[in-house]
């Protein structure tokens, strides 16, 4: 017990409950993938798979940050005792100018779209449209949510999110509906739903205080959406990578969807500790408490890396077999592969922990720039002459580590300095 105590807290405050959410919303990827690999043929299963990983390659990346921004905010104010009204409104009018934009543009290249990522499905552009809406509606809520502090109302919503996944895949599968749209539908209606039975606690925290300006809360955020949406793109483009680079190759790319999923369990399980540990430090930040801040971003890096080893030992040896076994997926990978994921995952984690540390002293541009070093990194080994798979793998290891490298000097807080003497009067 005592074990499990100490163990408990390291944890930043509310990471379990957001836990229990994440790991509904966790089964629920896998539930959904699988159900979809045994209902779907490899062709629409393929495009399943390159919807998902631009759904989550996209919409994280461009409404996360309004997420972090509205979390570090309401946090830092609740310090004070002034309520996040303002932050709210604003947030939620930034994050529907986003969301127009992006139909827009999907709207007008609907066709293309459809053609080179969707073997001409258009229905399947609609659907990663409301995809992309349900995602902006879930972030902006989660935002006000993690920087009241109200965690348990957070993990309700990414948990009710889950629920609603499984039960629409599950029920897609027994009625043997066999549409790469209907399962695409999944990502939109769950979180749509998820966000309107949490709404309470949103709407009752609105108040009223100090407004804040368009500056205090855009300030930082154009370098943050560089820095998510890389994050997105370095963690998820390798599915999408494969379909450019052999789009013949369809098998591939169901597969190594399903691969990256197993490997980045432990992704899921950081997603719990990030909910709280930017606004504790935001929180230590505001309350200039460096010993404090090292302290939770010591204990995040050991908490994150802990996992990476126990992930890693379970999905590489068992990886390949699993991957046929729950997605039917086509057995194309070997351990070998499981390796290089579970090294990218670790890699990844250390960087996003990292991130949380430098975003928390406002050092956007820092964070920009190590996530726009990392993606070039990326990019010049997948570009590499060689295997497909291997090269997109690579780049995944090799890209979030040299966003790690790249982040390391932006984390250290410096010391107070010491208080001048006191000169003696003659």
């Amino acid at each position: 017990m005592r074990t499990v105590q100490r163990l408990l807290g390291v944890l930043p405050p509310g990471t379990l409950a957001v836990g229990a959410g994440l790991g509904v919303l966790g089964v629920s990827a896998y539930v959904h993938l699988a159900v979809a690999g045994h209902t779907l043929d490899p062709a629409d299963m393929s495009s399943v798979s390159v919807l998902w990983s631009i759904v989550f390659a996209v919409g994280p990346g461009l409404f996360f940050p309004i997420e972090q921004e509205v979390a570090r905010i309401v946090a830092a104010r609740r310090v004070h005792g002034q309520a996040p009204g303002p932050v709210l409104r604003r947030g939620a009018t930034l994050a529907a100018v986003i969301l127009l934009a992006l139909l827009t543009a999907l709207l007008a290249g609907s066709g293309p779209v459809a053609d080179r990522l969707f073997a001409g499905d258009r229905s399947l552009v609609w659907v990663l449209a409301g995809a992309l809406g349900g995602l902006a509606l879930a972030h902006t809520t989660r935002g006000v949510l993690g920087g009241l502090g109200h965690f348990g109302w957070y993990g309700t919503q990414l948990g009710v999110d889950g629920a609603l996944r499984i039960a629409m895949a599950g029920a897609l599968g027994a009625l043997g509906v066999a549409s790469s749209a209907w399962f695409g539908l999944v990502l939109v209606l769950a979180p749509i739903a998820s966000v309107l039975l949490t709404a309470g606690p949103v709407l009752r925290a609105r108040g009223t205080g100090p407004q804040i300006g368009w500056a205090e809360l855009c300030r930082g955020l154009g370098l943050l959406v560089v820095s998510a949406l890389l994050a997105q793109v370095v963690v998820n483009v390798a599915v999408v990578n494969v379909r450019l680079l052999d789009p013949d190759d369809v098998a591939v790319a169901a597969a190594l969807l399903s691969a990256l999923v197993l490997a980045r369990v432990p992704l899921f399980v950081f997603a719990s500790l990030q909910a709280s540990l930017l606004p504790g430090l935001s929180a230590a930040v505001a309350a200039a408490d460096p010993a404090g801040y090292r302290r939770l971003l010591t204990r995040a890096l050991a908490v994150v890396t802990a996992l990476a080893l126990a992930g890693a030992a379970f999905a590489v040896p068992l990886g390949p077999w699993l991957i046929r076994v729950l997605f039917d997926a086509p057995g194309v990978l070997g351990v070998a592969d499981f390796a290089w994921l579970a090294a990218g995952t670790c890699a990844y984690l250390w960087a996003m922990v990292l991130g949380q540390g430098v975003l928390a002293r406002g050092r956007h541009r820092d964070q920009a720039l190590a996530w726009v070093a990392g993606t070039a990194a990326l990019v010049l080994v997948t570009l590499l002459p060689g295997d497909v798979v291997m090269r997109v793998e690579l780049g995944y290891a090799v890209g979030s580590l040299v966003v790690v490298a790249a982040l390391l000097r932006g984390v250290r807080f410096p010391a107070p300095a010491p208080a001048p003497a006191l000169e003696r009067v003659a």
